[in-house]
Order: structure tokens, then C-alpha cells, then sequence
């Protein structure tokens, strides 16, 4: 089975999506499910535990839907350097059967928000992030995957917010080896799918993630809405493919090749 492996239910604070409408959308695909809730320690913006959730609540609700086999338990963790170790800490509460890791913030200022790009040039700024992402891979031994590495181009408002890999090649290849050396797949983040552009500007990315070894992908709507729940998934299994990529999840996380 293929799993959607970045969902969020209303356990984030930024979805109201309930567990069972996301099990039906997944259910009417084919499709298996990996919840994973937002867990963002320092939240910049609200000085707040605003998205910090309860674990332990989280898997007396939701453990009883593991059963089948098509649905998992995770988390998506915001990495920053302050953050590491109390990271480390909520993932010793509940036994996730996946950790998949974001960038969210640079210089404790929310990527989300145009703002946070102001006064700021393109190229240093991606710089800084790619170089954010790649130490805090290694600072981060215990995550499983690396989510939407084009992350900082869903808001940037520069004229092109492409990560293009032509221009930052040197910064993006760090990113890759990172991942590679220890063992950490990268996901293919269905959002930006829908556009040609996005196919265009994300394969070479894949591409280089194979030519330096790379093998192992998951696939991920992130979803907060039932309707989003494997949003765009044929074309991300079409990338895979493209670069010869096994598509996997996991479950007590332990990777799990998946399959028809």
C-alpha cells in the first residue's frame, strides 16, 4: 500500500481536519495514512505553546486506528538549534512511529509570513536556509525524513522564489549528503505539484538526491483539509520513478518500502 505520510488532523493548530474524514478521503484512494501534528517549540510569532501538542492525548485518541495497518502515528518536528533537545524529549513520551522534520523559521522569524523576507536579498537568505536545514539535519539524529525542502518558496514574495538548483547548487548538494549520511529519506511534498513550474524546478533536485546516492522518498499531501488528502500523489510517484526513487513510510520508525 502507499501512504500519504504528512497529514495533519486537529491536533495542529493550524487544521480542524477530524481523524475519520481523513481515513475516509485515504480510504476512497487507496491510500494508507501517517497523522503527523505539528510540534514547533519557540514559536516566534505568539512567544506561545500555540503549536505544541499533548502526545500523550494524542495517542490514547488515536492508537486504537492503528490496528489495520493503514494508518500511522507522527510528528512534524521544527528544527532549530533551541529546540533540539526539547525535541528530543517529546519523542521519549509516546512511541511515534514517524518523525518527519521541517524548517519553518530562520533566525527565529516565520517563514509563512512576507515579513519575514523583508529587506532580506534572495540569494543570502535561501543561503542561510539551506545551511540551517543542513546542520540541523546532523543535530537532529533521531528524524526519519525531511519534509518539503522547497518550503521557503510557498511565501517568498521575490519575483522568483524558486529554489532552482542551477543557482544554488552547492548549498542544496550540502542539504542532500546530509540526508544521505545519516540515513534520512526526503519527502516529495505533493502542495506544489499542481503547477508545472513546481515539477520543473523540484525534479533536478530529486535527480542530484539520486546521483549522490539517494534512494529512499515519502510522499506527502500535507494536508489539513479532507479534500487535500493525496492531493497531486500520481505525479509525485511519477517523480520517483523518474529517478529510479522507492517510495517508503514508517512504522515504529522503521522504514517500509511501499507497494501496490
Amino acid at each position: 500500500m502507499y501512504f500519504d505520510s504528512h497529514v495533519h488532523t486537529e491536533f495542529s493548530a493550524d487544521s480542524e481536519m477530524k481523524a475519520a474524514d481523513a481515513l475516509r478521503e485515504a480510504a476512497k484512494q487507496g491510500l494508507g495514512l501517517v497523522f503527523t501534528e505539528h510540534l514547533d517549540y519557540d514559536f516566534p510569532s505568539a512567544g506561545t505553546e500555540e503549536f505544541i501538542f499533548d502526545p500523550e492525548a494524542y495517542w490514547t485518541k488515536y492508537e486504537p486506528l492503528r490496528a489495520d495497518g493503514t494508518l500511522s502515528l507522527g510528528v512534524e518536528m521544527g528544527m532549530m538549534a533551541s529546540a533540539r533537545e526539547k525535541n528530543a524529549a517529546f519523542l521519549r513520551r509516546v512511541p511515534f512511529d514517524f518523525v518527519l522534520a521541517s524548517i519553518h523559521f530562520l533566525d527565529v522569524k516565520d517563514l509563512y509570513y512576507p515579513e519575514t523576507f523583508e529587506g532580506r536579498e534572495k540569494g543570502e537568505m535561501y543561503h542561510e536556509y539551506f545551511t540551517v536545514m543542513r546542520d540541523e539535519i546532523y543535530a537532529h539524529p533521531f528524524i526519519n525524513a525531511l519534509a518539503h525542502i522547497d518550503y521557503i518558496a510557498r511565501n517568498a514574495p521575490f519575483d522568483n522564489p524558486e529554489i532552482s538548483y542551477g543557482a544554488f547548487t552547492e548549498d542544496i548538494d550540502a542539504v542532500l549528503r546530509a540526508l544521505i549520511e545519516t540515513e534520512t529519506a526526503i519527502e516529495i511534498n505533493t502542495r506544489r505539484l499542481s503547477v508545472p513550474r513546481g515539477i520543473k524546478e523540484l525534479a533536478p533536485v530529486y535527480r542530484r538526491y539520486h546521483e549522490l546516492g539517494g534512494r529512499y522518498i515519502t510522499i506527502g499531501s500535507d494536508a489539513h483539509v479532507p479534500e487535500g488528502v493525496g492531493r497531486n500523489y500520481d505525479r509525485a510517484r511519477e517523480l520517483a520513478c523518474a529517478f529510479d526513487l522507492t517510495i517508503v513510510t514508517f512504522r515504529e520508525q522503521k522504514m517500509v518500502i511501499c507497494e501496490n
